[in-house]
């Protein structure tokens, strides 16, 4: 079943899923739930079946669908996934199911909730497959309007202040996004003959290295602000806090990512010298984001806002893996943020349900609740050790391919983000010991109850996700380095007379780590 259109199919099935509650009565709350649990369940079975269709152990793009868009101007129509993307996509369709049953108690306007999160479920995955890049653009500026109205219409207190500046940050960095993209466009056409937004045939337009610098921040300041890297990471703290608990899960889980991935596939794949050129300066602000974050990650009393400061340390993390430029450190970049969303959106998961219990965030008034709700206190620690990166879960695994792959390139960098790891130790054990462990603070909540039957059934796959990849990561390692061995050809890649390797079709280097030679 190659031939059959998988990326269409599991792109866009949300969307029709959308369109079709449209047409729900406005009433049938509990309908408008059953359904949109129903499409993303069938979405994530379409996924499976993609990955299935997907060939192991490969590099390039595969799955590719392409069709004409508008002849005239060479607008294209292009979906693909390698051995980066394809994770991403599986994460994203894993995880909403996971964020409609999170979602079950919403009461108002529960059909506009549910539409926007099926069109934000589409705009998410079609960032992740897109191939042409004014196709990706669409996607990536299609995504902010349905978060923003999640956090603006159902968040906390200040949910207008915190989607305001989301929208506003990342409508900021789309700006320079859009222009560099069609700069690329119109310089293609000179280039190769024929304007295109085709990514692999961008990849070959020559390009000065002025020109090559300028259009690397274009992109990068995109990206950074969606990562978020220090110091445009300020809205990530408010749209967390205020937005609701499915919001801050698909925010933290798969949104943040499509920053990470955009700086692979984008920017070191297009712009290879001026990747290299800026590497130092990504390093220092990927090194600072980690530390940083976990550094006032330990001073909140929020738990909320203290998971997502731990955000903003731990995406540090995978920026530094992505620009390390050793395959070992992508590799472990990449795994990272499929780790990242698994154990981060759980965190949120867990602080939504205390929230639901206690009414309060505040980690002052906890105190003592294990001894009411003993098995979310186990599995709130389960997935604080899995962020901490304890081995044997999947933390670990990702965060020391990080750091190795970093230490054989620059023990410096390595060795100052090591600090992140502890003091993520601190601030997680701390907050934990905080709101289960000693004397009960309230009375309140001598009664309140443990985990029932459809969090347990929303918690477990995600658990059982975080042990497989820390007890048996292989599997996801031998899909993803082959992409990874690609991405890092693309920056530091020459032949062995010193040219560039060349471009093939579905790939955007060719090559083997063989023929790499040190970092300058």
């Amino acid at each position: 079943m190659n031939d059959f259109p998988w990326l269409t199919a599991v792109t866009f099935a949300p969307l029709a899923g959308a369109l079709a509650l449209a047409l729900f009565p406005s009433r049938a709350a509990n309908l408008h739930r059953l359904w949109t649990l129903l499409v993303t369940v069938v979405v994530f079975g379409v996924s499976v079946g993609m990955f299935a269709a997907y060939e192991g152990g490969a590099a390039g793009f595969q799955l590719v669908e392409r069709a004409t868009w508008v002849e005239s101007l060479n607008f294209q129509y292009i979906l693909g996934v390698d051995g980066i993307s394809v994770f991403l996509v599986l994460l994203t369709t894993f995880l909403m199911p996971v964020a409609v049953l999170a979602s079950w108690r919403v009461d108002r306007q529960v059909k506009s909730f549910m539409i926007a999160f099926l069109v934000l479920e589409t705009a998410m995955l079609g960032t992740f497959v897109a191939l042409d890049l004014l196709l990706f653009f669409l996607f990536f500026e299609a995504l902010l309007f349905p978060m923003y109205l999640i956090i603006g219409g159902w968040g906390s207190e200040r949910r207008a202040y915190a989607a305001v500046k989301f929208f506003l940050f990342t409508m900021a960095g789309s700006a320079f996004l859009f222009v560099a993209i069609l700069f690329l466009y119109f310089r293609s056409g000179s280039a190769l003959g024929t304007p295109t937004f085709d990514l692999t045939q961008l990849a070959n337009v020559p390009l000065s290295a002025s020109a090559g610098r300028w259009l690397f921040l274009g992109f990068f300041v995109a990206f950074a602000v969606k990562v978020p890297l220090f110091p445009l990471h300020t809205w990530l703290p408010d749209a967390h806090t205020e937005a609701p608990t499915a919001g801050s899960v698909v925010l933290a889980a798969v949104l943040l990512k499509i920053g990470a991935y955009g700086l692979i596939r984008f920017n070191l794949s297009l712009f290879p010298e001026a990747s290299m050129y800026f590497r130092t300066f990504v390093l220092v602000l990927a090194v600072i984001g980690i530390l940083y974050g976990a550094i006032v990650a330990l001073i909140q009393t929020d738990v909320k806002r203290l998971v997502a400061y731990s955000s903003v340390s731990h995406l540090g993390f995978v920026v530094l893996g992505i620009f390390a430029f050793s395959v070992e450190a992508m590799t472990g970049g990449v795994l990272q943020m499929v780790n990242h969303g698994l154990s981060t959106g759980a965190l949120f998961l867990l602080v939504g349900m205390l929230y639901e219990r206690t009414h309060t965030r505040d980690l002052t008034k906890m105190g003592g609740l294990s001894q009411t709700m003993p098995i979310l206190a186990g599995v709130f620690l389960f997935t604080a050790l899995s962020s901490i990166g304890l081995p044997g879960l999947n933390g670990f695994v990702g965060e020391f391919l990080v750091l190795l792959g970093t230490f054989a390139v620059s023990k410096p960098f390595a060795s100052v983000a090591v600090a992140g790891v502890v003091l993520a130790a601190i601030y997680l054990l701390w907050a934990y010991q905080r709101a289960m462990h000693g004397e009960l603070r309230n009375a309140e909540h001598a009664t309140l109850p443990d985990l029932n039957g459809r969090e347990r059934v929303l918690l477990a796959p995600v658990l059982a996700a975080i042990l497989l990849i820390g007890v048996f990561p292989r599997p996801f390692l031998d899909e993803i380095e082959p992409s990874a061995e690609v991405s890092v050809a693309c920056v530091r890649g020459r032949g062995t007379g010193g040219e560039l390797l060349s471009l093939a079709p579905n790939h955007l280097c060719t090559g083997t780590i063989d023929q790499l030679g040190p970092l300058p």
